[in-house]
């Protein structure tokens, strides 16, 4: 395997080697599900699906655990403010996150472990932090438990920051800690908070601290050490900052390879609900086609931010581009049908020079604007193949072509997108409607009518339909804009 990644905690591209032969181990950091979720959000499902796309494609076997944070402080205050139980609003937002996947193609994760699901693992890691002295519990009788990041000497590895240049750790009250830095593992019950957001320890009811629930997770599904640990750039500090280093404190040899994706922004700020500029993924995905939204969130690099902003006509325009990108590819997908071998979907290797930059974009850090580059090099040459009646290179381009999106997840043919309009699918009715305008002008031509035919010809541009005629008969396709 050719496989270059960048990795966050060496910070270079660095050669991809599993840590068991033939098999990807990969944890990437889910959604607190406190509110709906926006495309900052979903950019990470996209780009560690395309990930896990890629090294399937490869021919490994990977495993993806992607947790969900359903007990947290957000989603107290949030649910409190909702009158509604903290578990049914998180409830609800998760359903909301899994739709959200759905919208945009994204396979499931292998397990998706939910973090109230796992106490008895955290509280387990707790006590052996404490036991090797990186952890204490807070001497004022409020049930908490922090990190101590004096202990670890490695602490700031990840980012790269010094101890004494950090701020304090605003994720849990000072006044039972050691130092600000240090970090909550375990959060006492407080009067105003339910009942049923607690849970028995050793140090009294409570609940864990958000850090802890990912080394928890992480380390019962995947091992002590495991490939890949990703997510957002913004989890970066403090909080996979934190979990390295309870992991490493507590002996663990944890994540191989860090992962960071960059932000979707809107007018240059972070795409948050704390900022209020958001774009929810339910709403982008009515506005445009789904398959084009996954396609404006892939195809620049990964480590590339992403500028989304509604108001902005450069960037409308962008997602503009995706769709017409789509409709490019989809006239080529349903010119090329009938030279797909039969029962052909997804992953066959194929010898064409769009193919070898496809592949050497992909294995350069997961590179997609050169992928997309080759993508559409083969769309054209295929188009190119089929205008000529180059029938053996138009078999070859509608594999590379079929392979490509496979990978990328917005071949329309997909499993991911089956039955997303079913019920209102009128492509059959349109295409037999076509066919038989076709076939009377055929006809009118074989007759000499030619002005039959040029008005059947003139009807089809009417309605926005482009007539090509090839050695193999006339083929359609919607004409661009």
């Amino acid at each position: 395997m050719t496989l270059k990644l960048y990795d966050t905690a060496t910070r270079t591209v660095r050669d991809f080697v599993p840590m068991t032969a033939g098999k990807v181990s990969i944890y990437h950091c889910g959604l607190t599900v406190q509110a709906s979720p926006h495309l900052g959000h979903i950019r990470k499902e996209v780009v560690f699906d395309v990930l896990r796309r890629w090294l399937e494609h490869e021919g490994l076997t990977v495993s993806v655990v992607a947790n969900v944070t359903d007990i947290d402080d957000k989603i107290l205050a949030k649910s409190a403010e909702a009158g509604v139980e903290w578990f049914a609003h998180a409830y609800h937002f998760e359903r909301e996150l899994h739709d959200a996947y759905a919208s945009l193609g994204c396979k499931p994760p292998t397990y998706e472990p939910r973090a109230t699901g796992h106490i008895p693992e955290m509280i387990e890691l707790t006590e052996t932090l404490i036991e090797r002295g990186h952890a204490y519990v807070a001497p004022d009788g409020s049930g908490d438990v922090y990190f101590d990041v004096k202990s670890w000497p490695r602490y700031g590895e990840l980012s790269g920051m010094k101890v004494d240049e950090m701020e304090p750790a605003a994720d849990a009250d000072p006044r039972g800690k050691r130092d600000p830095r240090d970090f909550a593992l375990w959060k006492g019950h407080k009067s105003d908070e339910p009942a049923t957001a607690s849970w028995p320890s050793p140090w009294g009811r409570g609940r864990p601290g958000w850090h802890l629930e990912c080394s928890a997770m992480a380390g019962k599904y995947l091992g002590d050490t495991f490939d890949i640990h990703g997510g957002g750039v913004d989890l970066r500090f403090p909080h996979h900052e934190n979990e390295l280093a309870q992991s490493a404190a507590a002996g663990k040899g944890f994540a191989r390879y860090w992962m960071h994706n960059a932000w979707v922004t809107m007018a240059g700020e972070k795409m948050s609900k704390s900022l209020g500029n958001t774009a929810l993924v339910s709403e982008v995905t009515k506005a445009y086609n789904p398959r084009a939204v996954r396609f404006f969130l892939l195809a620049p690099h990964y480590r590339s931010t992403i500028e989304f902003s509604p108001a902005d006509e450069g960037t409308r325009g962008s997602l503009t581009e995706a769709e017409k990108a789509i409709e490019r590819i989809d006239s080529f997908v349903e010119r090329s049908r009938e030279f797909l071998p039969e029962g052909f979907y997804a992953y066959a290797p194929a010898e064409a020079p769009e193919y070898v930059a496809f592949t050497e974009a992909m294995d350069d850090d997961l590179g997609t604007p050169a992928a997309t580059a080759a993508l559409f090099d083969a769309v054209r040459a295929g188009n190119q193949a089929i205008a000529h009646g180059d029938t053996a290179r138009a078999e070859l381009y509608a594999v590379v072509v079929t392979g490509m999106l496979s990978v990328f997840g917005i071949h329309p043919d997909g499993p991911e997108w089956r039955g997303q309009s079913a019920g209102n699918d009128l492509t059959p009715v349109v295409d037999g409607l076509v066919a038989a305008l076709l076939d009377q002008r055929a006809a009118a031509r074989a007759a000499k009518d030619w002005a039959a035919a040029d008005a059947i010809r003139d009807t089809l541009a009417g309605l926005g339909l482009e007539i090509t005629d090839t050695p193999t008969g006339p083929r359609w396709s919607l004409e661009k804009k």
